[in-house]
């Protein structure tokens, strides 16, 4: 195997999730891939072709590759990132699904530049923090404002798409690879107020986003609106109780939950197999994270451990954020769960991810342990 040498526990969770978020798709997506394709294993195909396929092609090469090599293309990279999250705006290249310019068309393919962005925007920033060093990372001028620039750029292209959810993600693992990195935390206290002033001016401006907003802090006002998809999942959640109502028997996913296959697959997953396959999910997430920290903490340089600590934390803040917007701890932001729900372009590029993780432990004992 080609990561014999690298992480087994680390692959052998991902791998669990992966065969875990197919069976959940097929069970989840069968009545919508009935009613929209005719086809009740249609997003479990197309899961599997372009996603799950890829997505284990991408893992190998990435395992194969020394990580020092992603240090070497950073910049461009991040550029070639920028540049696709432009191209989603140019008519005949870009299209636009319900109203979110977010897709790149290639022929028979679509692509979603923004979680290309994420990978990118990790590798651009462990390379750039390991430049700067300790002292500079922690100067206003040569860390502070340059970094705010870096982020800056990226999340102005990705709210113009908008994915506010993207921008959450890509944000919070920014933030805390720079606090990682040794950035001053008076700086990260001014990060985190201006974050919250543009997000007050994002909410604002669009009223779809205050809604979400409303909906979050009161599910029950408008359940038929706004509120309608929260209540749709925490009704689906607290149906299947402790146990669950048995693999295949949800009643949501007959067209009542938006979206079962994306980013409400959570509540599918509550329902079907209740709190302990609920919980089991979490626990998962939880032994990648601390294999993820685990394999930054004995990195031997400082760009691998970035690195390491950049995609551990991208991956589960992702997850925290959805299932924590399917049971009502946080807005509804639309972001898939890593690994299981439904999405080619996003699992290709978490199993890179994951694949970089892997030939960074290859340097370490953490594989032995």
């Amino acid at each position: 195997m080609p990561f014999k040498n690298g992480d087994k526990i680390l692959f052998t969770i991902v791998m669990i999730l992966l065969v875990f978020g197919l069976i959940m798709i097929s069970s989840a997506g069968v009545i919508y891939s009935q009613t929209r394709f005719a086809d009740g294993y249609f997003f479990f195909k197309r899961q599997l072709i372009y996603g799950v396929l890829p997505g284990l092609l991408a893992l190998y090469v990435c395992s194969k590759i020394n990580y020092h090599f992603w240090k070497k293309i950073a910049v461009i990279f991040f550029f070639v990132s920028v540049i696709f999250l432009v191209l989603v705006f140019v008519p005949e290249i870009g299209t636009k699904i319900y109203g979110a310019s977010r897709w790149i068309q290639l022929g028979p393919l679509s692509f979603q530049p923004s979680e290309m962005a994420k990978l990118a925007m990790i590798i651009y920033l462990a390379a750039w923090l390991e430049s700067r060093g300790t002292h500079r990372i922690k100067d206003f001028f040569e860390g502070f404002l340059p970094f705010l620039g870096i982020m800056g750029l990226m999340g102005f292209l990705i709210m113009k798409q908008p994915d506010t959810g993207t921008l959450g993600v890509i944000v919070l693992t920014s933030i805390a690879l720079f606090f990682v990195a040794g950035a001053s935390f008076r700086h990260i206290l001014a990060i985190g107020g201006l974050g919250a002033f543009f997000l007050w001016i994002l909410v604002k401006i669009e009223p779809y986003r205050f809604n979400r907003i409303l909906a979050f802090l009161d599910p029950k006002a408008d359940p038929q609106g706004i509120g309608y998809q929260i209540n749709q999942a925490l009704l689906a959640v607290g149906t299947g109780g402790i146990f669950g109502v048995g693999f295949g028997q949800s009643r949501q996913k007959f067209n009542y939950l938006p979206e079962p296959v994306g980013d409400s697959i959570f509540a599918i997953i509550g329902e079907e197999l209740g709190m302990i396959g609920a919980a089991a999910l979490v626990i998962l997430f939880v032994m990648l994270a601390m294999r993820g920290i685990k394999i930054a903490k004995n990195s031997p340089d400082v760009f691998g451990k970035l690195l390491a600590a950049g995609i551990t934390m991208w991956i589960v803040f992702q997850a925290f954020i959805n299932i924590s917007a399917n049971i009502a701890l946080v807005p509804l932001t639309g972001i898939p769960l890593p690994f299981v729900s439904y999405g080619g372009t996003s699992l290709v590029f978490l199993m890179s991810g994951i694949g970089i993780l892997l030939n960074i432990s290859k340097h370490t004992n953490i594989s032995r342990n």
